[in-house]
């Protein structure tokens, strides 16, 4: 059991990184959250690969696939909004 654990974080923080490498232009979110947004990708892409009968080589693919579409998607949270009444202003001042 401990083994299985250590497997999917090691798994996870090794599909998050290349996740991570595959979405574009800087990610604000942390390497923690990436290590589990990897974990998150490699259970559900190993439960996906299980369910279509497919190899290892698919199911480390479909881990991969999902766990870049959570990236994508906390990165897409996290980034800061640009525009409306902040826009012009520096430090809380405004020109």
């Amino acid at each position: 059991m401990v083994m299985t654990v250590l497997g999917f974080i090691v798994v996870g923080a090794i599909v998050g990184a290349l996740a991570r490498l595959i979405i574009p232009g800087r990610n604000p979110i942390g390497i923690v959250l990436t290590i589990l947004v990897g974990i998150v990708g490699a259970v559900l892409g190993g439960v996906v690969a299980n369910a279509l009968g497919v190899g290892n080589v698919l199911e480390f693919v479909f881990a991969l696939v999902i766990a870049a579409v959570g990236v994508a998607a906390l990165t897409a949270l996290q980034r800061p909004k640009h525009g409306g009444a902040a826009r012009g202003r520096r430090f809380g001042r405004s020109h």
